[in-house]
């Protein structure tokens, strides 16, 4: 079946059509929630100017999602995925709104941060329900076609939020960011609302309990059981390897990428950066703008080659893509250059990622399929986190050093032959 074929029977199963828009609200209202904390946390002119700073905020932004993936994926395989997904969105939707309002009435206080953390924690609830639940909804054979699109329109409808948020804020001042933040909250609303358009039993599972404690009670062994599947599918398991890694070279981009924009590009020939660090939202708004659209890249040339090339054979060939765009982004200083390269590496970043959520969707029975992406978003997020601790201690000041982003570049080249050697074997292994 080809491409077109494929989009076709997509076209035909409203509920993937349904989920979707589930997913590009949520990521969307995400995006701009973000970029609302993002300019509090890495562009207001006292913080985040050092890799330590950066460093700090991440860890701030990220650590709920790494603390709350096991108890999301136990949850999930118990409790219907429609009412996690209704129930998350409408929980963020309050949490969005408290914020926006603290943010108008009494400034940036200790009260925005804990409510944002608990924001972003539910994150980790809806990200995981939505690839667990999609194959509910969609025939297994046009599967990598769905992983194309939905992951993908998902990730530039954040970044998309994200580039709102920075243009609002840009245009009305940092003291105005709660709109931003209010705006996420209708979207968390309406993606709520489009949810509880399914029926309780659509998305499975379809073994389900209703007690909180006993799930609870067994949280260890269930995301245990979870990480045995994963295990014995040995695909799945270097799939996850290769998009863990890949992450944490990703992540460090990114927080250089950070740095670059506050004490690089603003620099304005003196060497010194300037004192208003929201000076740097515009570099870095192009560079989640042109990050976006190396997604959405990703998303359509994914199915093209499908009839093709096998997801491992694609997650190899994507992560040699990465490395000759982090070989350019090492050489230069030039945002001119560094932009389209920007949109290389999130395309092939991106393509590792949907090439794994296949992998993983197609060997892990729907029965574990929810803690087996639990351990997928926290191995992501602490990809992010382990790219923090590192980036504080490696990185420079202007956030661009030669050496380092080199080296990222000879490690996404050898995080290819590892994945290529590993799933050669795998598939030794099958048809011996």
């Amino acid at each position: 079946m080809g491409v077109a074929a494929d989009v076709r029977a997509l076209r035909d199963a409203p509920g993937f059509w349904r989920l979707v828009a589930v997913r590009l609200l949520g990521q969307g209202a995400d995006g701009a929630l973000q970029s609302g904390l993002a300019t509090l946390f890495f562009f207001s002119p006292e913080r985040a100017s050092t890799p330590a700073g950066v460093a700090a905020a991440f860890a701030v932004m990220l650590g709920p999602f790494t603390l709350v993936g096991p108890w999301a994926g136990v949850l999930l395989d118990r409790f219907p995925r429609r009412g996690v997904l209704v129930w998350s969105n409408l929980a963020r939707m309050v949490l969005a709104g408290a914020i926006a309002a603290i943010m108008a009435l009494a400034g940036v206080t200790p009260a925005i941060y804990v409510l944002a953390l608990i924001a972003l924690a539910l994150n980790r609830f809806v990200l995981a329900t939505i690839p667990a639940a999609q194959p509910r909804v969609v025939a297994p054979d046009v599967l990598i076609t769905a992983n194309s699109l939905a992951p993908t329109l998902g990730s530039v409808a954040a970044g998309g939020g994200a580039l709102i948020g920075f243009v609002v804020t840009g245009l009305l001042g940092s003291e105005r960011r709660w709109v931003v933040v209010a705006i996420a909250s209708v979207c968390f609303a309406a993606s709520a609302w489009v949810a509880g358009r399914f029926s309780r039993s659509t998305l499975g599972p379809d073994a389900v309990s209703t007690s909180l404690g006993k799930a609870l009670s067994t949280l260890m062994s269930g995301l245990a059981a979870g990480a045995r599947q994963v295990w014995r599918a040995r695909a799945a398991t270097v799939a996850l390897a290769a998009m863990a890694v890949s992450r944490v070279t990703y992540a460090l981009v990114l927080m250089a990428s950070i740095l670059m924009s506050r004490n690089l590009f603003t620099t304005a020939g003196s060497g010194t950066p300037p004192d208003d660090g929201a000076t740097g939202l515009g570099p870095f708004g192009l560079i989640v703008g042109f990050g976006a659209a190396g997604f959405a890249l990703a998303a359509v040339v994914t199915p093209v080659v499908r009839s093709r090339v096998a997801p491992e054979t694609w997650a190899v060939w994507c992560l040699a893509t990465a490395a000759i765009a982090q070989g350019v982004i090492a050489s230069t200083t030039s945002l001119t250059i560094l932009l389209p390269m920007a949109a290389l590496l999130s395309a092939g970043v991106q393509g590792v990622k949907i090439a794994a959520d296949t992998i993983v969707q197609r060997e892990v029975p729907d029965s574990h399929r929810g803690r087996a992406f639990a351990l997928y978003d926290m191995l992501y997020n602490a990809g992010f986190l382990l790219a923090a601790v590192l980036g504080a201690l490696l990185l420079p000041e202007i956030g661009h050093s030669p050496v380092i982003l080199g080296a990222l570049a000879v490690g996404y080249l050898i995080i290819a032959f590892a994945c290529g050697r590993a799933f050669a074997s795998v598939r030794s292994a099958r048809q011996s």
